[in-house]
């Protein structure tokens, strides 16, 4: 291809990140079958068990014993901690295979194993700095909403209930959304930041919003694209296990969940050819030996050192 990194477009990054397991097909599929997978069927199974609200009160009145309400807590709060677990797992294990690719590094399973615990304690730092951040956002969110609605009733005597749900979703789809898909799309730049430069936590996600200027625009359609077909996914799954019959359930369900692994695949593909798009954009260059000995670091193999400014060569180099 002769386009710079920098250059690459919406369809050239998918293409460029669909084609990266084929340079290791066996790694990638141990990837896939060890973080992924579990990621994928806690990730609808959250959806299955979250969603319906409205079915909490039923579902306590009809759990008597205390061993019954137990396991019923677990399975609410414990879906969320293990989505969360198998994403960091995921996006290091992906960032750091690709990057070794991007090294010439040798590529194996293991190698990326060895390099997990290293690598995750990194993201988690970093993935902590962006809860904050989401939690603050959310927050006057949801006190803005609050005032409006006691707003729209204290001049209303009779509000009409279709108008309320209109401006709220409009606020909504024009204030949050946004804003938490910029959100969504620095915390997945500031993660592959985190395992390949010697940063991590608040000065990742800085590093993360530089990079993305100029590319701001392009990240958030990424990330709209991927929300908007996993809740595409999530709700076929839903509408399967409430509506289909059985042999439904077990196939158009297990089909779900292929799909979901591909579609998280992908996603994670696309966070590390962005990164390097974005430093080709800022004309902040690859030293691939200094990335070489970074990575190893993460094995034992070597003491990380920090990256220099090197010129990119081209797209095939660089991913």
């Amino acid at each position: 291809m002769d386009l710079a990194p920098g250059e690459l477009g919406f369809i050239g990054i998918l293409k460029e990140s669909i084609n990266i397991p084929k340079q290791s097909l066996r790694t990638f599929f141990f990837i896939a079958i060890t973080f992924i997978l579990p990621l994928s069927v806690a990730i609808l199974g959250h959806s299955r068990f979250g969603l319906p609200l409205l079915d909490l009160v039923e579902i306590q009145d009809s759990l008597r014993t205390r061993s019954d309400l137990t396991l019923f807590y677990l399975l609410l709060f414990g879906y969320p901690v293990i989505v969360f677990v198998f994403s960091l797992l995921s996006t290091a294990a992906v960032v750091f295979t690709v990057a070794s690719l991007n090294s010439f590094r040798a590529v194996s399973f293991i190698s990326t194993l060895s390099a997990i615990p290293r690598v995750f304690k990194r993201l988690f730092i970093t993935f902590l700095f962006v809860s904050f951040l989401m939690i603050i956002y959310n927050f006057i969110f949801f006190i803005l909403l609050h005032f409006l609605i006691n707003f729209m009733f204290s001049v209303m005597d009779d509000i009409n209930m279709i108008l309320f749900w209109v401006i709220t979703f409009t606020i909504f789809f024009t204030l949050l959304f946004p804003i938490h898909t910029y959100v969504t799309s620095l915390w997945h730049l500031a993660s592959v930041v985190s395992v390949l430069e010697p940063v991590y936590g608040f000065k990742a996600m800085k590093k993360s919003k530089a990079l993305l200027q100029g590319k701001t625009k392009m990240a958030m359609a990424l990330v709209f694209c991927y929300l908007v077909l996993c809740l595409i996914i999530q709700g076929l799954f839903i509408l399967t296990l409430v509506y289909g019959s059985l042999l439904i359930k077990i196939v158009v369900g297990g089909l779900l969940v292929v799909v979901l692994v591909i579609l998280n695949m992908i996603g994670l593909l696309v966070q590390s050819v962005f990164y390097y798009v974005c430093k080709s954009y800022h004309h902040e260059g690859i030293d691939k030996s200094a990335l070489n000995e970074h990575l190893g670091g993460y094995v034992g193999e070597y003491v990380p050192l920090k990256g220099s400014n090197v010129q990119m060569e081209s797209v095939q180099a660089a991913v």
